[in-house]
């Protein structure tokens, strides 16, 4: 399939690679152009304007934006609105608020116009790796692009959530369970290195034996193996943990639903907590965020 192909930051340049490397082609528009110039030396047709992007689309028209989430999202929805046609589909794959995707479903779809949520897990590590898909539209949307979401994801990484939001409410309630997951490795982690044992211990082959064979292995373990070989101490950082937004939406959620969620809540709060300490755990999380995100940290003074 020909796919335009909005926004060319961490992910959506990673996932044009992808989809390129899958078969598939690709019409790419960035607000800066180097990055245009970039992929299109990997395959891609550049484009230097929304316009110029759905002139170079047949029919269906698929737009995949792959931008910040807020009111930037909302002002290409706004433009898309007037340059697309009934039938054609434009996907978010951002880390958009689900309740936006309800917005912008309805002003799309008075035009005629799909819409589908995506909400992408992966990081950095989903060009070789494959990304975790999470649909949120029309089922038949969803039909009609499967072969894209194979090429981009794991095996069996891609599911169909539900009607409109529904993608990114899952990828919003998945990245509070990471929130909580990154808190208990890191207070794990920092209490063996307060320990009285601190001396003969290697975080970093602790990380790597957890991940064979106990019920803690994970991915985020493997990551976490790699930032203590890079530095065991962590102390080319600050521990000044950003947070994405998703956690706060999550929590409000659960107040809003009375559903309890003391660890996504407390692991939270935490990040608000480092941004005046600087802890080894704090130092670990932002660390690992790096790791598999490619998000900025803060160097150590």
């Amino acid at each position: 399939m020909r796919i335009g192909m909005i926004g060319l930051g961490r992910m959506g340049m990673n996932m044009a690679r992808r989809l390129l490397r899958g078969g598939h082609e690709i019409v790419a528009y960035n607000r800066t152009r180097e990055k245009v110039d970039q992929i299109m030396k990997e395959g891609a047709i550049g484009a230097t304007s929304l316009s110029e992007v759905t002139e170079s689309l047949p029919k269906p028209k698929i737009i995949w934006l792959m931008l910040p989430a807020g009111q930037l999202v909302g002002d290409y929805v706004e433009q898309l609105v007037e340059i697309l046609s009934p039938g054609d589909i434009v996907l978010d794959g951002g880390n958009s608020y689900y309740k936006d995707d309800l917005i912008r479903a309805e002003v799309l779809s008075a035009r005629g116009i799909n819409f589908m949520d995506m909400g992408v897990s992966g990081g950095i590590w989903g060009l070789d790796k494959g990304y975790c898909l999470m649909a949120g539209g029309r089922r038949e949307i969803y039909n009609y692009l499967e072969p894209v979401f194979k090429t981009l994801s794991q095996e069996e990484g891609c599911l169909y959530c539900g009607p409109a939001g529904a993608g990114h409410f899952v990828k919003m309630v998945h990245n509070g369970i990471e929130y909580g997951m990154m808190q208990a490795y890191g207070e794990g982690f920092e209490i063996l290195k307060s320990s009285s044992y601190t001396e003969s211990l290697d975080l970093s082959k602790v990380a790597h034996m957890w991940n064979h064979g106990s019920v803690i292995r994970s991915w985020l373990l493997e990551l976490a193996e790699e930032v203590f070989e890079k530095d065991a101490g962590l102390n080319e950082i600050e521990g000044f943990v950003e947070d994405s937004g998703e956690g706060r939406w999550v929590v409000r959620e659960a107040v809003d639903m009375g559903v309890a969620s003391p660890v996504i809540a407390l692991s939270l709060m935490q990040r608000f907590n480092s941004r005046k300490n600087n802890s080894f755990s704090d130092r670990f999380l932002a660390a690992l965020r790096h790791e598999f995100g490619g998000h900025f940290v803060v160097p150590a003074q």
